[in-house]
């Protein structure tokens, strides 16, 4: 289902930095009506809202405080858009001794968050005719990386719930796009000590671009270009497929 982001009332988790903070000018760039930066922290996106005046507002998201999504689902609920970006990555090996706590809190963020998110905001797009969520996954969904296998395990867990997303929000018009970066030139990727990585705006153009094309997943950069090349014939016909009956 194609979504034309001009005109539409939006809301970025994790806007006040990175990615997010991209998506959500580029979406004001490609016309967005408004949009709502979840953060976890309300004085953060203060700057954006010096910037671009009543087109932002602040809404509290804290993925380690889950009463607060049903609160801005209510808050935001004029919302067509949703993009779920916010996420953690941490550094652990599968036999390393914080394995298991690391994977606890990075699925407690990048799997339960996107569950959340969807649980509470699904019926606001419902209401306001369908729209669509955005859910920001990454190769390393795909692909295992042994220096943050615990952070790979949560972004495959995350992208197979995306999937049924998909097939299940479509029952109410809602389009579902999973985004699939590899290194980005934010904070994170810093942090996990990777030296070249394409900019956040590539990520952002992309999630505009692919939303209007109303396709399924988007592989922004060149890393991830690589790797949904090589993953095209699988993502087609198996996971574009309908294998059950329903």
């Amino acid at each position: 289902m194609a979504f034309d982001v001009s005109g539409k009332v939006a809301l970025v988790t994790g806007a006040n930095r990175g990615i997010g903070k991209q998506v959500l000018e580029t979406l004001l760039k490609h016309g967005a009506a408004k949009v709502y930066a979840g953060v976890r922290k309300l004085e953060s996106a203060q700057p954006l809202i010096d910037t671009h005046g009543d087109k932002v507002a602040a809404v509290l998201v804290d993925y380690n405080r889950p009463e607060t999504f049903a609160a801005a689902a209510a808050e935001a609920g004029d919302a067509e858009l949703v993009v779920n970006n916010a996420g953690i990555l941490k550094s652990a090996t599968p036999l390393g001794a914080d394995a298991i706590e690391t994977l606890q809190s990075e699925i407690e963020v990048n799997v339960f968050g996107l569950m959340r998110i969807a649980q509470a905001f699904a019926p606001v797009l419902k209401a306001n005719g369908g729209g669509a969520l955005v859910q920001l996954n990454s190769v390393a969904s795909l692909k295992s990386f042994l220096p943050f296998a615990t952070y790979c395990a949560s972004k495959a867990a995350s992208y197979s719930l995306t999937q049924a997303l998909r097939d299940q929000l479509a029952e109410q018009g809602t389009s579902v796009l999973s985004v699939h970066p590899g290194p980005i030139a934010t904070d994170m990727a810093d942090d996990a000590g990777f030296d070249e990585a394409d900019p956040p705006g590539v990520v952002a153009e992309a999630i505009v671009a692919t939303l209007a094309a109303g396709e399924f997943h988007t592989f922004p950069d060149t890393m991830a270009q690589q790797v949904g090349g090589a993953y095209a014939g699988f993502a087609e016909n198996v996971v574009g497929a309908q294998l059950m009956e329903a």
